[in-house]
């Protein structure tokens, strides 16, 4: 089965994974991936809720430091109801996030990558005049062999979508 999506992504994306630097094709499919897992979260989770939280949690730090540093018992204990609220509350957005998105994305990043894993296992994306640590640590995730100053696919990869994400991010003003 997995053949066959290897086989059928080759025919669609191997002309120009033939073309085009490795660069060039691992910063687009960062770019395409991590904007589309980023519109799906978007689409997929109530963001009215994921901001309330948001504001919520801001709203119980503020009234718990200043709780603390006035020593005040009685509303530390009134803040305890409060926090067991704003956790109902975190964990309700948590399973929208972990059900309708990560269930969605898991198994087209899995693809995605044991075929992009074919065609650029071992292959130096990205080369730096010195050892770098950050891709030493990219390299360490998925053992790779690739020296200290090249960092692979993988950690391109992870580069390029998460940028992506967070501009995309701030521009659908998720938070």
């Amino acid at each position: 089965m997995i053949e066959e999506i290897y086989t059928f992504l080759d025919s669609i994306f191997g002309p120009m994974i033939q073309a085009y630097n490795p660069i060039v094709v691992v910063t687009v499919s960062g770019i395409i991936l991590g904007s589309f897992f980023t519109l799906l979260n978007y689409l997929l989770v109530d963001q009215e809720k994921v901001k309330r939280l948001q504001k919520k949690s801001k709203e119980f730090q503020k009234k718990y430091k200043e709780a603390q540093a006035a020593k005040d018992e009685k509303k530390l204990k009134k803040l305890q109801q409060e926090q067991m609220e704003l956790m109902k509350l975190q964990s309700e957005v948590m399973k929208d996030t972990m059900l309708k998105v990560t269930l969605l994305t898991m198994p087209i990043f899995w693809i995605f990558f044991g075929w992009l894993r074919r065609w650029y296992v071992e292959v130096g994306i990205v080369k730096s005049p010195f050892d770098f640590f950050l891709f030493d640590w990219f390299h360490g995730l998925y053992h790779s062999a690739l020296p200290a100053s090249e960092l692979g696919y993988v950690g391109w990869y992870v580069l390029t979508s998460m940028i992506t994400g967070y501009v995309l991010r701030k521009l659908l003003d998720m938070g």
